[in-house]
């Protein structure tokens, strides 16, 4: 069984880390039997009405479980979790769904809608309706983007991945086959779309961020010589 968990709101502007790495964190935190299959980053809209950190992101988890009862206990963890990692004066939100969930299609809606125009605290829970949403701080506007995030996500077609498969642990300089090997597939974004060879090498430029495309990390890249591929996109200098 997959679940869905969302975070948002959990930091202040003097926060050490940022809702991303809470997110991260829980892995620590997962009972036996469980395991991460990776954590996605989602970017809502850029608007100076939005009180917002930095990057107006929120996170979700996504978790593999073997028994549906487990599902309490996770949000259990969850709950307690982001209640213990929030900052001082920030208005976390929680948000836990499950694959296969009816609600999911609205929540997925209501996501889109999170990524072009302001919404509100209500429209987040209508649009939770039959799934975990709670606030855990402050004004709890943090549920919008926890709700978001876990709608973007289950789409499938949406953010970018912060945690996969170790993808911290990867050399700069990696071969297309080894990416491959840990369930990240190389797409060409080049105007000539060609297909990178197993044994082409990939320039991450030390940041290494698989795309959530088709429910499966896809790292789009550009050619930049002969079995050379360079990943598109790069660490921010601010971050």
């Amino acid at each position: 069984m997959r679940g869905y968990i969302g975070f948002d709101d959990t930091d202040n502007k003097d926060s050490e880390f940022g809702t991303g790495k809470v997110a991260r964190h829980f892995e620590r935190l997962l009972p036996e039997g469980c395991s991460l299959w990776g954590v996605i980053r989602q970017q809502l809209m850029f608007d100076d009405r939005i009180p917002y950190t930095s990057h107006n992101s929120s996170a979700c988890i996504i978790v593999d479980f073997p028994d549906p009862a487990l599902k309490d206990s996770l949000l259990s963890i969850a709950m307690k979790h982001i209640e213990r990692e929030s900052a001082s004066g920030s208005d976390p939100g929680l948000c836990f769904a499950c694959e296969g969930d009816p609600a999911l299609t609205e929540l997925t809606s209501f996501g889109y809608l999170c990524a072009t125009r302001i919404v509100t605290q209500k429209e987040a829970l209508q649009a939770a309706s039959g799934i975990h949403l709670s606030g855990h701080g402050g004004n709890n506007d943090g549920i919008i983007g926890a709700a978001a995030a876990v709608g973007l996500t289950a789409s499938g077609w949406n953010g970018r991945f912060i945690e996969f498969a170790g993808l911290r642990n990867f050399p700069g300089m990696v071969a297309v086959s080894e990416l491959k090997r840990h369930g990240i597939r190389v797409v060409s974004v080049d105007r000539d779309a060609r297909i990178p060879k197993p044994e082409d090498m990939v320039d991450t430029k030390g940041w290494l961020r698989p795309r959530l495309w088709g429910r499966s990390p896809i790292l789009p890249v550009v050619c930049r010589a002969e079995n050379l591929w360079e990943s598109i996109g790069g660490k921010r200098e601010d971050s």
